[in-house]
């Protein structure tokens, strides 16, 4: 699944008339780039969340024919839920006997998904996600064996505690993510609300933890001057 219903508040002229996972870098659409990064993998069945200029996204799904891959709207146009309520609303496109994977649309990364998914399969882990030792307004905290115990947020020095540990130590989130079908049946959350919300509040009684990719190419395409940087990692 790849989260594009977001706003794009920081991304802005370009969203006040476009949504961001359309936003160009090497006259590639986000979008595009991701779902290509995806077939790298032989992943081809990607459900997709709308919102934001949502008639835009679909328009280019239809005329590209979806890259080649089967794309499925999740249709948020009534309200925006955020990565976690997105999800949630997303459990019976997704439901099958396999894990499944989730991805930003407004990052752009080479970390290895096979590696992600042996990682994640090798721990049996409720929940994988890439993290890489780089400068971010917030962190996930997490303890030696990379299992996730709490978050951070770097401006505010706000901290969110889910397993005390004197050890923990900061790393940020790539976006991308591995999941079990189990997840569906514990998340407590409903409505509109942030995967972070989710790990945080299964962190102390599930294996939710962190697969380290530093040195991979990885860039949040978050503001419009993101895009010079990004067309230089990313063709």
């Amino acid at each position: 699944m790849i989260f594009a219903a977001g706003l794009g508040t920081r991304f802005k002229p370009w969203t006040e008339e476009h949504p961001k996972a359309l936003a160009l870098v090497n006259n590639k659409s986000l979008l595009q780039h991701n779902i290509e990064y995806l077939q790298r993998y032989g992943i081809t069945e990607v459900i997709v969340n709308v919102h934001h200029f949502a008639d835009q996204i679909i328009q280019a799904v239809n005329e590209n024919n979806s890259w080649g891959s089967n794309i499925i709207i999740s249709d948020e146009r009534e309200e925006v839920l955020e990565t976690g309520g997105g999800l949630l609303k997303a459990k019976p496109l997704l439901q099958s006997a396999e894990p499944f994977i989730t991805l930003n649309a407004d990052i752009l990364t080479d970390l290895s998904i096979s590696n992600l998914l042996s990682f994640h399969k090798k721990n049996e882990a409720l929940i994988s996600f890439g993290i890489t030792n780089r400068k971010s307004s917030r962190n996930f905290l997490f303890d030696n064996n990379n299992r996730l115990c709490g978050w951070e947020n770097n401006m505010t020095g706000e901290k969110k505690i889910a397993i005390d540990d004197t050890s923990l130590h900061p790393m940020a989130y790539s976006c991308v993510a591995i999941f079990e079908q189990t997840v569906f049946d514990l998340i407590p959350q409903r409505g509109k609300f942030s995967l972070t919300d989710t790990y945080l509040s299964l962190a102390a009684n599930q294996r939710i933890l962190g697969y380290e990719h530093t040195g991979d190419r990885f860039i949040d395409v978050g503001k419009p001057e993101s895009v010079t940087e990004a067309e230089k990692l990313f063709n």
